[in-house]
């Protein structure tokens, strides 16, 4: 009995000790709809700071926690959840993502939308569809992406400028780039000195989303700046819990996929003696006495596999636990596949998102920097220069007599009056690999981008809220270029030597400098009262404010040149300009209002009103007044589909809004509407020592360009798991008072050309994107997208001229021969050609053409307009992921439209290869290969005006191809992702050339995309 009792009294002694005991708690958190793993969720013992974070498998473990304690799961965009715990058993938990988030928000102009209350045209592209691979700029991530936004590089250059237009661009001769926002700070469109992307100059790795807005009446409320849309980019921010950290490098070889088709060594010399027999002395060189014939590749001689490396780190963080906070540091050392073009970039990215007054205060802080250093090569130069080459000519010469550094470069002699050889000059053609290499152009560029909102809830009315944006964007731009020691540009004739053998000198050093600085100042400042109701309007918000931007560009540039007096080259001084300086200052001030209506849940409204007001014109025309109006209507609301398994969402939009455009810089310069005076080079005899001034052109009458945009949309969401989803829009645009670069009368004008308000045109056009997602579960899922966009624009008034010229369509045959233009009745950028005719078999008659008026006579009035800028483009793609396996796809295109192949025009025809005053044999496309038509003998007179020059620009290219395997165990509380992908995979096309994708359609010492092949490594920590 003794023995009983006592072990009844120690039972009852431990039962409190048990229940007070502390113990461990571990579970899993899922997605409850996706039942997929929830990394990154906040667990907290309620009325503690006692908690943890789950991993990237969605695990966490609490110690120190009692019976009877209650834990809070937390994780933004889903439901808080709150769990007693009653036992030391695992708690699993399955998180419901909220109302408010089953809807994606996406940045509009001065505030933010529920996607789902969106009224305008506005796509949003988050970081799971980027596009994929080793992207240098931010453009790579939305190319292909989104219904009619075209995006094209110039090129496969590291940093190749992009011409992106959103349907198509509403100008003529004004600036067509859309607006972009990054973090608030609206950016200059002004590049600095060097930068060919203003994009490369943000690390997509620090990239969150893209809001693209294209109608006008989401676009409205900013104005002078958004006729042709706006890209608003928001950048990663902090996190409320644990630290996170990621280390993401990647790998990339690039190679040229399609080279032009010349003749090799053999095939050339084969061709010079059965077409220009007379000049087959001059193929190959003389060495000890005898001709040898090289089989030289120049187009392999400066392609190169290039290597290109990318190292980021961030972190994100809650300093304090009261500060979000994200920091991040990138490293990019990317080569060009020609030789010496490299490009280096490093960057620096912090972000702060603290609040105050018991979250009454948000403060928004971001900071960027960035230098980037990249060696410009010539590629004119180098890229020209390897199509024509004689390739029976070797790249390096060692002989003892070479002048030339060691590179081979063809001479002929020059002789004076009495036939004595005077001088050794270069011939036409220039060895491009010594160009490439006895060239350097360092550009360098350092920049901030920096801003810092506040935004305040005031605490007697907390339904009205002040905010206040500061931003500051500014570069520092260095450029350098100099030639090395025996470098064939600074070959020169010395006129105090009469020796053939000695007269000859050269002059390395520096033949360009330029330093730059621009600033952009931006200041927005309104308020903004929202009150939500219970009654008929469900919400109401309005706001109104002042914008404000300062743009100031002010640099010198420095010219030398071979003094032939000195024997050296020397700064050249412009007396009109003596300090060699320029300076440009724009000023945009703006008032801008909104109001939002909610009615019901299911009617929307949007009215927007903006005035603008810029330097560029005169104080009578300097206002411009922009007013936008919207309407939604939620289908979905209506009770009838409260218990549809058929339709989740399904929303009618109707927009009309007027947008404006002021800028005209790139054209005409800074002051197009002051009269100014310039100091002339020459000295009044009358008046000694005093320059000249003669008047610059300006036309004070110029206006807006306005832009009236109506739109029609559907959105709509489909079956369960949003199966199908997607949008259809349709536009008609009318721009009117373009301005325009037109001729002026002679004796009318200081120029023969000035900017006008001009006349109007015309675009209309629709989009298509959706999504299908078949497979959705917690193992397997697979989404195929596509997205599709048609955009056509025609010239329906000039006012009293006919058409316009466009100067991004020169050809090579003449200097400021043009071929595109702007003509009344067709679409802007039309090819103005004459008609081949053809023989029965379908081979060129060469010189022959349509005689379309019958007059018998073959002349410019029997030319007629082709478009040339395609009106379809469209992307698709495929995501699929089975467990730990992930494989994207991304394809995109364009139909129709037209490009120049300027190949053909340039090496094209049997006589190219005889030679001019040079003495030196030009090598052609290959007639034996069929990538010549022998039949042109000769450009002359009407033939480079041909259409036989113009191609089927249509094609698809394969974007990339991802493949990524995820070790999500490899490591306690870390990820590994192991990823490979091959980025311009392929291209279908008919086109003949290079490559057919071209803004201005004209394929001329085209720059090739490289196919890269991509290994990259991201660690989650």
């Amino acid at each position: 009995m003794r023995s009983l009792k006592n072990t009844f009294l120690s039972i009852l002694f431990l039962i409190p000790l048990i229940a007070s005991a502390q113990m461990s708690i571990k579970g899993k958190v899922i997605d409850k709809n996706s039942q997929s793993p929830l990394p990154g969720v906040n667990v907290v013992v309620k009325g503690t700071t006692n908690g943890a974070v789950t991993d990237f498998d969605g695990i966490y473990m609490i110690s120190k926690v009692n019976v009877g304690d209650v834990l809070i799961f937390s994780f933004i965009g889903y439901n808080t959840l709150e769990i007693p715990v009653s036992s030391d058993a695992d708690i699993n938990v399955e998180l419901v993502e909220s109302a408010e988030s089953l809807e994606e928000v996406v940045l509009i102009g001065y505030g933010s939308v529920q996607k789902e209350d969106a009224t305008g045209s506005v796509e949003l592209l988050k970081a799971e569809d980027f596009n994929q691979g080793a992207m240098v700029s931010a453009d790579q991530l939305l190319t292909g992406k989104v219904a009619g936004v075209r995006i094209t590089t110039n090129g496969g250059q590291p940093d190749a400028a992009p011409n992106i237009r959103i349907r198509g661009g509403a100008s003529l001769n004004a600036n067509n780039n859309p607006l972009i926002v990054i973090d608030g700070v609206p950016v200059d469109n002004t590049n600095p000195a060097g930068v060919n992307n203003p994009l490369s100059l943000i690390n997509p790795n620090d990239i969150e989303s893209f809001s693209i807005l294209k109608d006008a009446s989401s676009t409205a409320i900013y104005g002078s700046r958004a006729s042709n849309g706006v890209i608003i980019i928001t950048t990663k921010k902090g996190s409320s819990g644990e630290p996170q950290y990621n280390l993401s490098t990647n790998v990339a070889l690039g190679t040229v996929t399609k080279t032009i088709d010349v003749m090799d060594g053999p095939t050339f010399a084969n061709f010079i003696e059965e077409y220009h027999p007379d000049y087959a002395s001059l193929l190959g060189v003389v060495e000890n006495g005898e001709r040898v014939i090289y089989d030289t590749d120049w187009q392999d001689a400066i392609y190169r596999t290039s290597v290109s490396t990318d190292v980021n780190f961030s972190v994100r963080a809650n300093l304090g636990k009261k500060v979000p906070f994200r920091g991040s540091y990138g490293y990019t050392k990317n080569q060009g596949v020609v030789k010496r073009n490299d490009y280096e970039r490093f960057t620096l990215s912090l972000k702060l998102t603290p609040t105050f007054f018991d979250e009454h205060l948000k403060v928004d802080v971001n900071f960027k920097s960035l230098y980037s250093n990249k060696n410009a090569i010539d590629e004119g130069g180098a890229l020209g220069g390897v199509v024509n080459m004689d390739p029976t000519k070797p790249i390096y010469d060692n002989s003892a007599d070479n002048r030339f550094g060691g590179f081979y470069q063809p001479t002929y002699i020059d002789y004076d009056d009495n036939d004595e050889p005077l001088f050794l000059r270069l011939a036409g053609q220039w060895n491009p690999v010594a160009l490439l290499k006895q060239r350097k152009r360092p550009e360098r560029v350092y920049k901030i981008l920096g801003n810092v909102e506040f935004d305040y809830k005031m605490h007697f009315l907390p339904e009205l809220r002040a905010v206040l944006n500061l931003g500051l964007e500014a570069s520092q731009a260095r450029i350098r270029e100099q030639y090395t020691d025996n470098s064939l540009a600074t070959y020169q004739f010395n006129q105090n030597d009469s020796n053939i053998n000695t007269n000859y000198l050269f002059n390395p050093g520096i033949n360009y400098k330029e330093s730059q600085n621009i600033t952009n100042q931006t200041m927005d400042a309104y308020l903004v009262y929202t009150k939500e109701f219970e009654g008929l309007i469900k919400k109401f918000d309005i706001q109104g404010g002042y914008a404000y931007q300062n743009f100031k560009n002010d640099g010198t540039k420095e010219e030398y040149r071979y003094n032939t007096t000195t024997g050296l080259r020397e700064l050249i001084i412009d007396t009109s300009n003596p300090n060699n300086r320029y300076f440009n200052e724009l000023n945009l001030q703006s008032f801008f209002g909104r109001t939002n209506i909610n009615i019901d849940d299911t009617y929307l409204i949007t009215l927007s009103m903006r005035a603008d007001g810029s330097s560029l014109f005169t104080e009578d025309n300097r206002w411009g007044y922009f007013p936008a109006a919207a309407l939604g209507w939620k289908l979905n609301e209506y009770d009838v589909f409260d218990n549809s398994n058929f339709i989740n969402e399904l929303k009618i939009r109707l927009g009309w809004g007027k947008t404006g455009q002021q800028d005209i810089t790139g054209a005409v310069g800074f002051y197009p509407s002051i009269p100014l005076f310039e100091a002339g080079s020459a000295t009044s005899q009358y008046l000694a020592g005093y320059a000249l001034y003669s008047a610059k052109p300006y036309n004070g009458d110029l206006t807006w360009e306005k832009t009236t945009t109506y739109n029609a949309g559907i959105d709509f969401n489909l079956f369960e798991n949003s199966l199908i989803s997607g949008s259809f829009d349709a536009f008609y645009r009318e721009t009117s008072d373009l301005l325009a670069s037109v001729p002026v009368a002679p004796g009318q004008g200081l120029t023969d050309t000035f900017v006008k308000n001009v006349g109007k045109t015309e675009s209309k056009g629709f989009e298509f994107n959706t999504s299908f997602k078949p497979i959705n579960n917690e193992n397997t899922k697979l989404e195929f997208y596509g997205n599709l966009g048609y955009s056509k624009a025609e010239v329906t008034d000039l006012k009293d001229v006919s058409r316009i010229s466009d100067k991004d369509s020169g050809i090579p045959t003449g200097t400021g021969v043009r071929i595109a233009y702007h003509v009344v009745g067709y679409e802007p950028y039309a090819a103005w050609v004459f008609k081949q005719l053809y023989d029965s078999d379908g081979n060129p008659i060469h010189g022959a053409f349509a005689d379309f008026n019958g007059d018998g006579t073959v002349d410019n009035d029997d030319r007629y307009y082709i478009p040339m800028r395609p009106n379809w483009t469209f992307g698709y793609g495929l995501n699929f992921s089975y467990k730990n396996l992930d494989l994207s796809t991304s394809f995109r295109g364009q139909y129709g439209g037209q490009v120049y192949n300027t190949a053909k025009l340039k090496a094209g025809w049997i006589d190219k290869a005889k030679p001019g005053n040079s003495n030196s044999l030009s090598n052609v496309l290959d007639f034996y290969s069929g990538a010549a038509d022998p039949n042109f003998v000769n450009i002359q007179g009407n033939v480079p005006f041909s259409d036989y020059f113009l191609e089927d620009a249509s094609f698809i290219r394969c974007e990339n191809i991802v493949l990524t395997y995820n070790f999500n165990n490899l490591i306690k509380n870390a990820r590994l992702r192991v990823s490979g992908s091959v980025n311009n995979a392929f291209i279908i096309t008919k086109y003949n050339g290079q490559d057919p994708e071209n803004f201005n359609a004209i394929d001329n010492n085209f720059y090739p995309r490289p196919r890269t092949f991509v290994l990259g490594l991201n660690l989650d920590f």
